[in-house]
């Protein structure tokens, strides 16, 4: 009998339940992972392609806060699993199940409550994955580390500047790699063995053999002072008493040959939009167009964009921006710009630097700039944003960076107003 590959072996249980409150309006009718990325994509489509990339055809997706956009985005964008060869994809929502009587307590307590659905995958090992970040990497190579340093965890890391450290979780680990203590958020983060001016961050990917996060999991759950989470319980306690090893994401990170590892958690309006911007450079770090990794979603069908009128002022064109299918760029001028499918302008409006995501409808003579735009926006004929940060503050919200976020809500109250 052939012997299995290791993520033949292994599931991935993806956890999805977090709002991502400092993407502010945002996430007001959706949850972080569902937020549109990339011109089509959605957050959560970074984590479940970097799964099957890898060669996992198991999965699981833990849903909680406002969960009906991701569940529904998974139904028709991750339908091509075939259970006649042992593939899944199971949308987990918290449903106070197995005689418990809460929501998820926390990311441990999301897999402790499912424990019986990850029995039936019949699995060796289990990789947890936060939804809400953008990267493209290789988990079967991770998967490989941990099998081959026999370790009870193999946490994924960033190498990151020392003091960048602060808002993540720590790992100080020895020559080999093993990890001698975990601190949260620490205000003087350790360097590493071989540069003390680099630290390395938590990713919030953990590998475990499924036997040993089953009795640790269940052993977490009777303790009544713990908070239930990984990175706050679960990993200090292996820590201490049992074999933690970092992995380094620089290992197994996916990208071009002398390009820089890229990993971002656009959880701000401000770094949602700066990450979009840069997609629109020359050579983005962010390598969209490689067809031997690609960003798997839900292909809407759509026609492709279309431009019209080649007047003076009012012609229909797109510079160094990405312009999704369905989009109609009528007399409009589109700089720096990420347009979602669907996006209809008319004449003589400017978008520059903009982040306009799907279905938004933009009336003549608007003028955006430095923008984010929410779904299913009109935007109302003659608007001007970007130019007079004080009169935008009054409707709409404007970041510290100076990036105004625009929702529909907004548009209404300004109008009502007026």
């Amino acid at each position: 009998m052939a012997t299995k590959r290791i993520t033949q072996r292994s599931m991935a249980f993806v956890l999805a339940g977090g709002r991502g409150s400092r993407l502010k309006e945002l996430t007001d009718r959706r949850v972080k992972p569902a937020v549109p990325f990339g011109g089509k994509a959605r957050i959560i489509d970074f984590a479940l392609s970097n799964a099957v990339n890898s060669g996992i055809r198991k999965m699981a997706v833990a849903t909680q806060y406002k969960a009906h956009s991701l569940i529904r985005h998974t139904q028709r964008g991750w339908n091509f699993f075939r259970a006649e060869r042992n593939e899944f994809l199971d949308v987990l929502p918290a449903s106070q199940r197995g005689g418990n009587e809460s929501w998820y307590k926390g990311t441990a307590d999301a897999v402790t409550q499912n424990i019986d659905i990850v029995d039936s995958y019949n699995v060796d090992y289990v990789i947890i994955l936060a939804g809400d970040h953008i990267y493209k990497m290789d988990y079967e190579i991770m998967l490989r580390q941990h099998v081959d340093t026999g370790a009870d965890v193999t946490v994924g890391c960033l190498t990151v500047p020392r003091m960048e450290a602060t808002a993540f979780g720590v790992m100080d680990t020895d020559s080999a790699g093993r990890i001698t203590s975990f601190l949260e958020k620490p205000a003087d983060p350790p360097g590493t063995p071989e540069d003390p001016d680099k630290a390395l961050a938590s990713m919030g990917i953990y590998v475990f053999d499924w036997k040993f996060l089953r009795d640790l999991l269940i052993k977490d759950a009777d303790d009544p002072n713990s908070t239930n989470d990984f990175g706050n319980d679960l990993i200090p306690e292996i820590v201490k008493n049992g074999k933690a090893m970092a992995h380094r994401f620089d290992e197994s990170c996916v990208r071009a040959e002398g390009a820089p590892a890229y990993w971002k958690d656009v959880g701000t309006v401000d770094a949602f939009w700066e990450a979009h911007i840069d997609l629109t450079s020359f050579t983005p770090e962010l390598d969209l167009w490689d067809k031997e990794w690609p960003i798997w979603t839900y292909n809407e069908s759509v026609p492709p964009a279309k431009f019209i009128h080649d007047e003076r002022d009012r012609r229909g064109m797109a510079i160094s921006s990405m312009i999704a299918g369905g989009c109609i760029i009528s007399g409009t001028e589109v700089r720096n710009s990420v347009l979602f499918t669907n996006v209809h302008t008319n004449s003589y409006a400017v978008l520059d630097h903009a982040v306009v995501l799907p279905d938004v409808f933009i009336h003549r003579s608007a003028r955006l700039r430095q923008v984010v735009v929410d779904s299913g926006v009109v935007i109302p004929e003659g608007l001007v944003v970007g130019e007079d940060p004080v009169e935008d503050a009054k409707w709409f919200r404007v970041t510290d960076r100076g990036i105004t976020l625009i929702t529909q809500d907004m548009l209404d109250k300004r109008a009502a107003a007026l």
